[in-house]
């Protein structure tokens, strides 16, 4: 499996890669992506308890840990699978989103009194 040589952040496509090249070095091969979506939202459950916890009125139960960064990192790397599997090329849709946010949005929060 090829990884980023440099030491370097990897890039969104370099994160693709990564996952690609373990799932066929490890993983025998990706799950569904049904199964996939449903493992996505069950991360993202995770999530939200440890932010309910660390955040909000919610107190940790004993031995749970907030552990922020591997619930995040557990969601980008079941979304790169859904990505990979579906043809999704990441750093181009996010190129595009950043481009469509800047166009819907550049005067809206700037005029925007609440903030």
């Amino acid at each position: 499996m090829k990884t980023n040589e440099t030491n370097e952040s990897p890039t969104l496509r370099e994160v693709q890669q990564q996952v690609d090249g373990w799932i066929k070095e490890y993983g025998v091969r990706y799950f569904s992506e049904l199964t996939n979506m449903a493992i996505l939202t069950e991360e993202v459950g995770e999530l939200a308890r440890v932010m309910a916890r660390k955040y909000g009125d919610q107190s940790f139960k004993a031995g749970e840990k907030e552990n922020l960064d591997e619930e995040m990192a557990d969601i980008l790397w079941v979304l790169t699978c859904l990505a990979n599997q579906t043809g999704v090329d990441l750093t181009e849709a996010f190129r595009r989103s950043i481009e469509k946010k800047t166009r819907r949005d550049k005067e809206r929060h700037i005029n925007n009194p609440k903030l």
